[in-house]
């Protein structure tokens, strides 16, 4: 903080404020030598930005003709256009423009290989990730790859591949209630629209709002419900649900007409898809790398692609297996069955849907969907931007770009009959592995479901249903996240509360309900701790020989805390400093105020003056002596450095003697008495 921040002249005066006018309270700003001025803005996320003096004059309101400045909506909208058509801005808006002009054939063919590699994780998954929504396979695969194209020109994350995810196909299933495909698209639309607004209007601090425990158990609920509801696959069982504890009713029940050899084959493809995952971690050859040949890397990269498309070989493998015993009049699996070939339409989605003999309008729609309009969004974007973070390197994330370019995503795939998508940690664990090196690797992938949906869907009829089971249940156990419980032990046990709230309501009851849940818990954690600060008393010698109370709140005052504070600091006054001795409070953590505090403020400085004690603000900052000052409180006195307090301590050691000589006077009368 330089000089020019402070209230008081720290080159001496010694005089202490008192009741000071707002006027005289200005902030000036201060502008480095070189005529730059650093402004600090995180609104965007983007970092800090640098702004020239001169850019800053520009910025200003021009006046009109009669000397008025024209701060109307047009002006203001001319305003933002033309800053936002920088072309800082547009590359920032769309990626694309600042990789593509640098795009070589290095480039081309690793993202290329990233993109197979990819298409062949998601294809298998796809197909099951209908079936965990309760749609047809198809729209698994439409849902595949328009995405892809519109990320790799508006996403800002080279690793994260967008298509469906278990935990969307497990929301789009819990909020459609069973109502077919109609639904999901505009469950799509829906989300694209919501994550646009969001983008566009910057709120990726929202986002902010769901902590890590919340976060934790949210995606461990969502697992184990995901992997029940395939356990009946892997049993050859037909029923309808998808509640955890419905799903296990109806397993126990009819667990006597559970098929012996899909359970074979679902046992059997969970054991190999845990094993070929764990193939990746083999490696041949001396550990360093420079010391292999070229058999050796050869070899350590083709375990490596075994290991990586280890559910499309698992999948085939079974689907050549069930076409066999097909072929020769034998059916001992349950199948995919007929997968609709060829590319989906292009057309609008649905605003209006027909189910069984019942018409539903757009409303009545939106009223099915209830509060997934806005969970199912928002927990696609917290999926996406957790990718980004996690293959960052340590860079930046935009939080708002990330969910315009998903809007963007879900807005564009439900024009092809999609389901909600997002980015998935596992697929980008993949795309990380196989040196993806921009958004256009995920082109690829969607031509290689295009061409799958073209020329390969009459094979999907052999898939068994209990070898995709496997394919997920392989996939989400690695999702349950057990393993944090004992690090929230050691750092901070009260974060177990709404981990474990979480984790039991979306288990129990729903997972959009259960994450609301946990985000409530912690913002009354939040409310609470803001309410309840702490406050330090220290009883300290000025220099003038005078003892006083020095008390510090460790953060800002607002209306849940400043009656705690007051009653503390008023407790603090009367017992520790006798009634009589000076009380400064310390505030150079306060950084904000409002009008309740401000208030309680006032009414604390009364209660010190009508029992004759005095009370000072050490440190204040000057935004926050105008806040006091505006409900005008009398007798508020501030100082800002040392030598103000210690002049102001030796007017207060006369008063302090005083009513330290009455009360011997006063005993001695007693004593006499």
């Amino acid at each position: 903080m330089t000089s020019t921040d402070h209230l008081c002249n720290e080159d001496g005066g010694g005089s202490c404020h008192n009741d000071a006018t707002p006027e005289a309270q200005a902030e000036p700003q201060t502008v480095p030598e070189n005529g730059e001025m650093i402004i600090l803005s995180l609104e965007d996320e983007k970092g800090p930005q640098v702004t020239s003096r001169e850019e800053l004059i520009e910025e200003k309101p021009s006046p009109t003709s009669n000397g008025s400045v024209d701060v109307g909506v047009g002006a203001w909208l001319s305003h933002r256009l033309r800053r936002s058509c920088t072309t800082k801005n547009v590359k920032r808006k769309v990626p694309c423009l600042e990789w593509g002009p640098r795009y070589c054939i290095t480039w081309l063919i690793a993202d290329i290989l990233a993109g197979v590699t990819v298409g062949l994780t998601v294809i298998p998954q796809a197909i099951a990730y209908a079936n965990i929504a309760g749609i047809s396979p198809e729209f698994g695969l439409y849902s595949s790859f328009v995405g892809s194209f519109i990320y790799a020109i508006f996403g800002s994350c080279k690793d994260s591949p967008i298509g469906p995810t278990a935990i969307a196909a497990i929301l789009t299933r819990e909020n459609i209630h069973g109502l077919g495909p109609q639904f999901a698209i505009f469950l799509c639309l829906i989300s694209g629209i919501v994550e646009l607004l969001m983008g566009l209007f910057q709120l990726g601090f929202v986002i902010d709002f769901i902590s890590g425990p919340v976060s934790v158990g949210f995606t461990s609920a969502a697992a184990i419900i995901i992997a029940t509801t395939q356990v009946k696959d892997i049993m050859g069982l037909q029923m309808p649900g998808s509640k955890f504890l419905e799903v296990w009713g109806q397993i126990v029940m009819h667990a006597d007409d559970a098929r012996l050899c899909d359970t074979m084959l679902g046992i059997i493809c969970i054991f190999s898809l845990l094993l070929l995952r764990k193939l990746k971690d083999l490696r041949f050859g001396p550990p360093d790398i420079a010391e292999q040949n070229s058999w050796h890397k050869t070899l350590n990269q083709a375990v490596w692609l075994i290991s990586t498309a280890r559910n499309i070989i698992v999948v085939v493998v079974c689907s050549v297996l069930a076409s066999v015993f097909h072929k020769n009049g034998y059916h001992p699996f349950l199948l995919t069955g007929e997968v609709k070939a060829g590319l989906p339409s292009f057309q609008p989605p649905p605003i209006s849907a027909n189910v069984g003999n019942q018409t539903y309008s757009l409303i009545d729609m939106l009223s099915t969907i209830g509060s997934g309009c806005f969970v199912v969004p928002l927990l696609a974007v917290l999926e996406n931007i957790a990718i980004a973070k996690a293959f960052s390197d340590g860079k930046a994330v935009d939080a708002t770009q990330e969910m315009i370019a998903l809007g963007l995503c879900n807005i564009a795939s439900s024009f092809v009959g999609s389901m909600p998508v997002t980015g998935a940690l596992s697929r980008g664990a993949v795309n990380n592995a196989s040196g993806v090196m921009t958004p256009f690797g995920g082109v690829y992938t969607g031509i290689l479901v295009i061409v799958s949906l073209q020329y390969f869907t009459p094979y999907f009829y052999f898939i068994p249903r209990t070898s995709l089971a496997a394919v997920i249940i392989a996939a989400v156990i690695f999702m349950v996240e057990f393993q944090v419980i004992k690090p929230m032990w050691r750092t901070k046990k009260s974060d177990l509360v709404p981990a474990l709230l979480t984790f039991f309501s979306c288990l129990l009851i729903r997972l959009e309900l259960g994450i609301l849940i946990g985000i409530m818990v912690n913002v009354c954690f939040l409310l609470y701790a803001s309410a309840r600060p702490k406050v330090t008393v220290e009883r300290l010698m000025a220099t003038s020989g005078l003892e006083y109370l020095l008390m510090t709140p460790d953060r800002s005052l607002a209306f849940p805390s400043v009656e705690y504070v007051r009653a503390l600091v008023l407790k603090a006054g009367l017992k520790l400093g006798d009634n009589y001795l000076p009380v400064v409070i310390e505030c150079r953590h306060i950084q904000a105020a409002d009008f309740t505090a401000a208030e309680g403020v006032k009414q604390m400085i009364d209660d010190f003056h009508q029992r004759d004690q005095q009370i000072l603000f050490y440190h204040v900052k000057p935004k926050i002596v105008k806040i006091f000052q505006g409900v005008n409180p009398k007798g508020f006195r501030y100082c800002n450095n040392e030598d103000e307090l210690n002049e102001v301590l030796k007017e207060c050691a006369s008063k302090v003697y005083t009513f330290q000589q009455r009360n011997t006077q006063e005993d001695s009368l007693s004593v006499v008495d």
